[in-house]
């Protein structure tokens, strides 16, 4: 097949994005596809060449090296001066129209929020994962969490705050500490702890520089688990154990500040399953397609349900390929029935 493997663009989890794209492609280049690597804001320049050309080289025979495009945004800023508003750079449609299938290697704003979906929708570009209304509902945290709440998936008790209520005086119907988050976003950027109305007053002035609009969360105490499903099966779950304080931005992409153990040691066997469950239902109720990932705290109370990712990272060591790995699913295997739609497990019988 002829893939694109789309990555990149502007969203403060571009280099994130660049790591799963590269990997993405590498991988499937393996299972013998014309896989290509284009990056959604800066493009390719196609020379006068036809779109269909940039699957002449994408073949097992060429290796991407990923340092060739972790760039920073002074580097972005030179390529393209001055160009901050436009989402799809150069031909990067065309090439997609030429492609079989667009593995949307994206992460953060730029394909979460689910405005790249729309666009390829509107020019019949297939591609993976969740489409637009699934994607926009599941990057708002308070839409999601609204729409499993009406469904009776447990997840935290919540409030919303706008920049336009500003960020002093809020009252919380919840005792401290609480979760404070941007309202739209990932992997734990701009993400606070929060214990009296000081921090929670600054916390709100950082928020704001990321979105309009912040949402508060009741603290769940609790070990932290993430799974991952893909094509209705929920592979095991993997347990996030933080060395010291919690899960940020800094734990989950640097080595050494977390261990990540699939299966969970000593969680019992009901748990997990009500766990795999929920995660199923969880995408189910919010119209999410093809694969995601589902993260959960769980206690003495039961499984709550933190948030749904309609792009999980899909590096060989991001948490879905490791729980994959774990029940003998290899990533490039994993990578492939993510694009076929068809998962080698159930052909051997092992689940359904």
């Amino acid at each position: 097949m002829k893939i694109v493997v789309l990555a990149g663009g502007r969203s403060t989890e571009r280099n994130v994005s660049i790591s799963s794209g590269y990997r993405l492609t590498n991988a499937l280049r393996d299972k013998g596809h014309q896989a290509t690597f284009i990056d959604l804001f800066l493009g390719y320049d196609l020379n006068g060449q036809p779109a269909a050309s940039v699957f002449e080289d994408a073949n097992t025979s060429k290796d991407l090296n990923i340092s060739d495009a972790i760039l920073t945004d002074a580097d972005i800023n030179a390529l393209r001066p001055g160009d901050d508003t436009t989402l799809f750079g150069p031909n990067v449609l065309d090439i997609c129209k030429a492609a079989d299938i667009v593995f949307l290697g994206l992460h953060g704003g730029d394909g979460e929020n689910g405005k790249v979906q729309a666009v390829l929708d509107l020019n019949n570009i297939k591609y993976t994962g969740s489409g637009s209304t699934a994607s926009g509902i599941t990057m708002n945290k308070v839409y999601s969490k609204e729409i499993m709440l009406y469904h009776s998936i447990k997840t935290a008790a919540f409030v919303e705050i706008t920049r336009d209520q500003g960020a002093k005086g809020h009252k919380l119907p919840f005792a401290y500490p609480v979760v404070l988050k941007p309202t739209s976003g990932g992997s734990s950027v701009g993400t606070h702890i929060v214990h009296n109305d000081a921090e929670l007053e600054s916390g709100l002035t950082d928020v704001f520089r990321f979105d309009n609009s912040a949402i508060i969360e009741e603290f769940i105490e609790g070990r932290e688990f993430s799974l991952g499903v893909v094509n209705g099966h929920a592979f095991p779950a993997i347990e996030i154990k933080v060395h010291d304080g919690w899960y940020d931005f800094e734990h989950k992409f640097q080595p050494g500040h977390t261990d990540f153990i699939t299966p969970p040691d000593d969680l019992d066997s009901a748990v997990h399953e009500e766990m795999k469950r929920v995660a199923v239902q969880t995408m189910r109720v919010l119209g999410m397609q093809n694969y995601g990932r589902v993260d959960f705290f769980a206690n003495d109370f039961g499984v709550w349900v933190i948030e749904a990712n309609n792009l999980p990272g899909m590096t060989p060591l991001s948490l879905l390929p490791q729980e994959a790995e774990a029940e003998g699913v290899a990533y490039p295997d994993l990578v492939e029935s993510i694009v076929t739609g068809k998962l080698k497990i159930y052909e051997d019988g092992m689940n359904n």
